[in-house]
C-alpha cells in the first residue's frame, strides 16, 4: 500500500464524490477509482457505499478513515519535526483567531513575534471557532485563539485572558464622559452590533435576554473594523470588549453594571500534536501579550 492510496481515500471521503475528489487531486476519475479499488482489495473490505446519489463511507470505511487521517497527521508532524530549528532561524506557524482578537491582541502579538523571529513564516486566519477546531483536528492549523466554550475532547485549551464587554462610544458621544453605566440604560440606546454570524453577537443576545434588556439595534455589520468606523463617525454605540476601546484614542469604554458579558479566551491546540519551536515561542509571547492587555485594561479603569 502506498501513501498515495491513503491520500486518495481521504479525498474521496471528504468530498463524498469521486468526481470532486479527482478534481481536487488533479487526477482523472478512472485513475482515482482504480487506486481506491486497489486499496479496498489490499484491505479486503469495501470502504465506500456507492449505491446512493452520493458516495458514503461504510462502517469499515468510517473506522479506517479515523486511523488513515491520524497516520497522515503523524507523518506531516514528523516532516515538520525534521525541519524544526530550535534557534528559529527558519520555520513556519499556522495560527487562527476569532474576529474580536484582531482588534486588540493580534497586532502587538504579531509584531513581537516578527521582531524576534523574522525568518519564521507566520500565517494568520480569522475564523469562527467551530471552523477553527475542525482545522486544528485536521492538522491544518497549529494554534487557535478563541473562547473557553465546549471543545472537542481532542482539543487542549489553555487560559489566555479574561475579557469583559463594555459599552463602546466615540469620544464625542454624549455618554463619553461616563465611567460606569447601569445595564438598563442599554434599552434607551441605538446600537451597531456584529451580525448574528459572530459568536460574540450570539452571546450578547443571550445575555440581554437573560437580563431582560432589549436594545435597539439600528445597524448590523460583519466586521469589527466596520463597527469601529461607524462608532467613530456616528452617535451610535456598540458592545465590544473593553480592550478594543483602549487600543483606540478616539473610543471610550463605559463599564456596565452589572457586567453584561464576561468570557475567557484560550489558546487551543490539538492533543498529542507535535509542538514546534515556533509554536512554543508564539505561545510564550501570546501569554505575555495577553497579560499586558489585561494590565492596560485595569489601568484604564482607574
Amino acid at each position: 500500500m502506498l501513501l498515495r492510496h491513503i491520500n486518495y481515500f481521504l479525498a474521496v471521503a471528504r468530498n463524498q464524490s469521486f468526481t470532486r475528489a479527482a478534481a481536487a487531486l488533479h487526477v482523472s476519475q478512472p485513475a482515482l477509482s482504480q487506486q481506491i479499488k486497489q486499496l479496498e482489495d489490499s484491505l479486503g473490505a469495501k470502504l465506500f457505499d456507492r449505491t446512493g446519489r452520493t458516495i458514503r463511507l461504510t462502517d469499515v470505511g468510517e473506522v479506517y478513515f479515523h486511523y488513515a487521517r491520524r497516520a497522515l497527521q503523524d507523518l506531516d508532524e514528523g516532516k515538520r519535526a525534521i525541519h524544526d530549528v530550535a534557534d528559529l532561524s527558519r520555520g513556519s506557524l499556522r495560527v487562527a483567531v476569532t474576529p474580536t482578537f484582531t482588534a486588540y491582541l493580534v497586532g502587538p502579538l504579531v509584531k513581537a513575534f516578527h521582531d524576534r523571529y523574522p525568518n519564521v513564516t507566520l500565517t494568520i486566519h480569522e475564523l469562527p471557532q467551530e471552523r477553527m477546531e475542525t482545522m486544528l483536528l485536521d492538522d491544518e492549523l497549529d494554534i487557535g485563539i478563541a473562547f473557553d466554550e465546549a471543545h472537542s475532547h481532542d482539543i487542549n485549551a489553555r487560559r489566555l485572558l479574561d475579557e469583559t464587554l463594555a459599552l463602546v462610544v466615540g469620544r464625542d458621544h454624549p455618554l463619553a464622559k461616563r465611567r460606569i453605566m447601569n445595564l438598563d440604560t442599554l434599552n434607551e440606546l441605538s446600537l451597531v452590533l456584529l451580525s448574528t454570524e459572530f459568536s460574540t453577537r450570539e452571546q450578547i443576545d443571550q445575555c440581554c435576554l437573560q437580563h431582560g434588556i432589549r436594545p435597539r439595534v439600528s445597524m448590523e455589520v460583519n466586521s469589527v473594523s466596520a463597527v469601529i468606523e461607524i462608532i467613530l463617525r456616528t452617535t451610535l454605540s456598540t458592545l465590544l470588549p473593553a480592550m478594543i476601546a483602549f487600543e483606540h484614542e478616539e473610543l471610550k469604554a463605559i463599564t456596565l453594571d452589572p457586567p453584561l458579558l464576561q468570557r475567557t479566551a484560550v489558546l487551543m491546540r490539538r492533543k498529542r500534536a507535535y509542538e514546534t519551536a515556533a509554536a512554543r515561542a508564539f505561545i510564550d509571547l501570546a501569554s505575555k501579550a495577553a497579560a499586558a492587555a489585561m494590565k492596560h485594561t485595569r489601568l484604564n479603569r482607574r
